[in-house]
């Protein structure tokens, strides 16, 4: 571990940030110093951007949205611009949440792929064939 333990913001549509985030506190037992919500309920994009803001910690961010390209994630990478050390990592997941809270004090440059890779291999799907006739 070489930085002090980032704090996450989950922006996302709807009750999603805050039932992810409350997933993550009842499994984890993490508080809103590790990781904490911002939902986007019908908000336009200066307010989005403005309690996205408010969400930030004094010291390490990241910033975990819902969807490439919405509205969550355009107005993370409009905070940003203003705050180029806070990654943005979208496409937000639980398992990726979790791996975070247990390793938020790894360097960006590890923890960043480790999340995606995290999320990538939590997706999966079980099919089974009807039996032919």
């Amino acid at each position: 571990m070489s930085d002090a333990p980032a704090r996450g913001v989950v922006v996302a549509h709807g009750g999603l940030a805050e039932g992810l985030v409350d997933a993550v506190r009842q499994i984890a037992g993490v508080t809103s110093e590790e990781l904490v919500g911002v939902p986007n309920r019908g908000l336009g994009c200066e307010e989005l951007c403005a309690r996205t803001r408010d969400a930030l910690a004094p010291a390490r961010n990241v910033i975990f949205t819902d969807l490439p390209s919405g509205s969550c994630h355009l107005a993370a990478m409009i905070v940003v611009r203003e705050l180029p050390a806070i990654p943005v990592i979208t496409g937000v997941n639980l398992p990726m949440l979790l791996d975070f809270v247990f390793n938020r004090g790894l360097h960006f440059d590890e923890l960043v792929p480790r999340l995606a890779e995290k999320a990538r291999g939590a997706i999966g799907g079980n099919r089974h064939s009807l039996p032919q006739p």
